[in-house]
């Protein structure tokens, strides 16, 4: 037996603009062609049970006309939606119930405006003006999505964080890591400063992709607070180390890579470089001094990067002796990047990969001025993290990160053959 909603479309009134009459028939056309799958599915799953029948011949599962209509958010509106029952006259024990794998039971929302909700929340949209943004977006009210619904999103992202915290990496290795840190302002807790500082590690695999390893709070971005993320992952089986890690000048991670993993070879981020030299410089020199550090870490060799490098102490070191020493206590690990493939230095020489995800966070935390609570703030952290996982470029000349795993020898970027 075949059911088919025959419902023809009516056209809105006149007087209605036309963005708005487009919205009615599409909204129209949705929910018929909703409720034709619906009864589709319906009849397929009662045909299914045909053989279903009593002494007399007679079946016993059958249809029961529909159930009261329920409103489903939906992005083109609220549809209202009639869902057809089933009845089940088998003995208890024996029956079971139709479950619509379309509009399943207690469906108030399609997914996409479930998504919705994560998106404007991460994006800083502050939490009381939910309502409107949606309201706009959506053309129409959304019951069931409001601030409370936040509320419950960030605890199931706390979760999802904790359980994600304990993943086994025995099967990763990343041949590159990047590692920052950022403090956030918390306003219902009793912390010290009511500062807390959240912990970023993501790495680069074997195949050339950014994946995020670590996001974890701690206090300041002390030696021990990364002693003790650095630890944690590699109980959870990162056993391999990595070849290179670029991170700022913060002594406090320095310290425990050396414990954790002392093979490892050290690059400082130039950005955060450039802005510790500069702001020990006044603002009238820093447009030449700025320029002058571009050709260093630009440099197609490191006998040029040198010479560069010369040039600007040279040229600061009587007036800016601050700056300069600033500078060259890190020469050697700022240079670190041309014993790699020259196709890897625009991903190696700074942290921009955790820092283009920082800006994110501190948009929504100026938003909402600071978070609630400790838990809440690493939940939306971790949260955004992997929201920018999905936008993070693979390493380009990927090929070569075996060549980098199996030792290969590069100078000034480029391979070294074999001797």
């Amino acid at each position: 037996m075949e059911h088919v909603i025959t419902e023809s479309f009516t056209l809105p009134a006149a007087a209605a603009s036309p963005r708005d009459a487009l919205t009615d028939i599409l909204r129209q056309g949705a929910r018929r062609m909703l409720m034709q799958a619906v009864e589709a599915e319906v009849a397929a799953w009662i045909d299914e049970h045909a053989a279903c029948v009593d002494a007399a011949g007679r079946r016993q599962v059958v249809r029961n006309g529909h159930a009261q209509p329920r409103a489903i958010v939906t992005g083109i509106g609220p549809l209202d939606v009639r869902m057809p029952r089933v009845h089940d006259r088998r003995p208890e024990g024996e029956r079971e119930r139709f479950v619509s794998r379309l509009v399943p039971p207690y469906l108030r929302k399609s997914k996409s405006v479930e998504e919705l909700l994560p998106c404007l929340y991460l994006a800083g949209v502050s939490t009381g003006d939910f309502s409107d943004a949606l309201a706009a977006l959506l053309g129409h009210d959304c019951p069931g999505l409001s601030a409370s619904s936040i509320t419950r999103l960030t605890e199931q992202w706390q979760v999802e964080h904790q359980q994600w915290s304990k993943r086994d990496l025995s099967d990763k290795h990343y041949v590159y890591i990047w590692a920052d840190g950022i403090h956030f302002n918390i306003r219902l807790e009793d912390a010290p400063g009511n500062r807390q500082c959240m912990l970023v590690l993501m790495g680069a695999t074997a195949d050339g992709r950014k994946e995020l390893i670590a996001v974890q709070d701690g206090y300041r971005e002390s030696e021990q607070s990364w002693k003790e993320l650095l630890l944690d992952v590699r109980q959870r089986g990162l056993k391999v180390e990595p070849k290179l890690a670029i991170a700022d000048g913060a002594l406090g991670f320095w310290s425990a890579l050396r414990q954790v993993w002392p093979s490892a070879r050290e690059q400082r981020c130039w950005v955060h470089k450039t802005a510790n030299v500069l702001d020990k410089m006044p603002k009238h020199v820093q447009p030449n001094a700025k320029e002058k550090l571009h050709e260093i870490w630009m440099a197609a060799t490191r006998a040029k990067a040198h010479e560069a490098f010369d040039l600007f102490i040279a040229t600061y070191e009587a007036k800016y002796p601050k700056a300069t020493a600033c500078l060259e206590k890190d020469r050697d690990a700022l240079l670190t990047f041309y014993d790699f493939p020259a196709e890897h230095w625009a991903h190696l020489r700074t942290t921009n990969p955790i820092e283009s995800t920082f800006a994110t966070v501190r948009l929504r935390h100026r938003r909402t001025k600071g978070n609630g609570s400790r838990r809440a703030c690493l939940a939306m952290v971790f949260k955004l993290c992997q929201a920018a996982q999905k936008r993070w470029r693979r390493l380009r000349g990927h090929a070569l990160v075996q060549d980098v795993i199996a030792g290969v020898k590069f100078t000034d970027g480029e391979k070294q053959k074999a001797a």
